[in-house]
C-alpha cells in the first residue's frame, strides 16, 4: 500500500527527471491529465449514476456506469488510497465504453464520503497521509470480505449486467489485496482479476492475500511497478509460485521504468505508455475470461 516510503521514492524520481516531465506530473492538474485518456474504437454510448450500496457496516457511496443498451459483464473497481474521484470515474467510463458495466466504490465509506481530496491534494503530502491513514485501520480482511460480497451482489442486481457471464474485479495500490479477497470470497462469480501497482499482496501474515490464490477461480493480470519490485524483489516470485501451484493462469509482469501509482491519469508519476500497455492487457484478459 502507499506509505511514506512510496511517497519519498516518487518525490526523488520526480526530482531526477527533466523539468517538463516533473511539471507535467505535478502541475498540469487533474483535468489536463485526464483529457489524455483515449476513447476506445467503436465506443458504446454510456450512462453513469451515483449509487448507494447497503453493506453490513453501513452505506457505501459509489459510481456505476454501463452502456445504454444491452446487458454486459460486470466489473468492480477498488480505487487506490486517494479513493473514488474524477480520475476513477473517467477510467470507469472508458471501460464501460468498451462494453462493461462498471462499479467504482468508495472503500473508505465507513469514515468519509468521496471525493475527500481537493484537486491539489495528494498522498505524498504529510497532512493528507495523516488524514487518510486512520481510515485504513477500519479496512481489515474481514471487512473487505463483507464489502466484496455486498458490492458484487449490487453489480449483479443491476439491469445492465449480464449475470450469466463472469464478473471481473480490478484494484489499484491498496485495492490490490481487495481484488484477491473479492475473488476468493466469491469464486463462482469472479472470473478475472487485475491489480495495478498493488500493495501488500505478499506478506508473512496469516491473512496475506497471496495465500488466497487456491480459493480463486479467476484468471489474473498483476502489473507491478518497477519501484515496488526494487523494494520487494521476491514478491513476484512468491506470486508466480502461488498461481502455479494452484494451477491458475496469471500474467505477472514488472512494468519497466514505472513508479508506484503510474496508472491513474491524475497521478504525479503517471506513465501514459505503460498505463496504456497495462490497460490493453486488462482488456485482453477480460475478453478471454468473461
Amino acid at each position: 500500500m502507499c506509505d511514506e516510503h512510496t511517497a519519498s521514492d516518487n518525490d526523488r524520481f520526480l526530482a531526477s527527471v527533466h523539468p517538463s516531465r516533473r511539471q507535467f506530473g505535478a502541475l498540469a492538474g487533474v483535468a489536463g491529465l485526464m483529457a489524455m485518456i483515449p476513447v476506445p474504437a467503436n465506443a458504446a454510448e454510456i450512462e453513469g449514476r451515483d449509487v448507494a450500496i447497503t453493506t453490513p457496516d453501513g452505506t457505501c457511496d459509489a459510481y456505476f456506469v454501463a452502456p445504454t443498451s444491452g446487458k454486459h459483464p460486470g466489473v468492480l473497481i477498488w480505487p487506490d488510497i486517494m479513493g473514488l474521484r474524477a480520475a476513477f470515474r473517467q477510467m470507469a467510463d472508458r471501460l464501460a465504453r468498451s462494453g462493461y458495466a462498471v462499479l467504482v466504490v468508495n472503500q473508505f465509506y465507513r469514515s468519509t464520503k468521496a471525493p475527500f481530496l481537493s484537486p491539489r491534494e495528494s498522498f505524498d503530502q504529510p497532512e493528507v497521509r495523516a488524514r487518510i491513514m486512520p481510515w485504513t485501520k477500519l479496512l481489515t480482511a474481514d471487512t473487505e470480505f463483507r464489502d466484496a460480497m455486498a458490492f458484487t451482489a449490487f453489480v449483479d442486481a443491476q439491469p445492465e449486467v449480464d449475470a450469466k457471464r463472469g464478473m471481473a474485479t480490478t484494484g489499484y495500490c491498496m485495492g490490490g489485496p481487495m481484488v484477491f479477497r473479492t475473488a476468493a470470497i466469491n469464486p463462482k462469480r469472479i472470473r478475472a482479476g487485475a491489480t495495478f501497482h498493488g500493495g501488500g499482496l505478499v506478506s508473512d501474515k496469516p491473512d496475506s492475500p497471496h495465500l488466497l490464490v487456491p480459493k480463486m477461480k479467476a484468471s489474473y493480470l498483476i502489473a507491478i511497478a518497477a519501484s515496488d519490485d526494487a523494494r520487494s524483489p521476491t514478491d513476484k516470485d512468491v506470486l508466480k509460485t502461488a498461481f502455479a501451484v494452484a494451477k491458475r493462469p496469471a500474467e505477472i509482469e514488472v512494468y519497466a521504468g514505472t513508479m508506484h501509482g503510474w496508472c491513474p491519469p491524475d497521478s504525479k508519476v503517471y506513465d501514459a505508455a505503460q498505463a496504456e500497455k497495462a490497460w490493453g492487457r486488462m482488456l485482453a484478459l477480460f475478453q478471454a475470461a468473461l
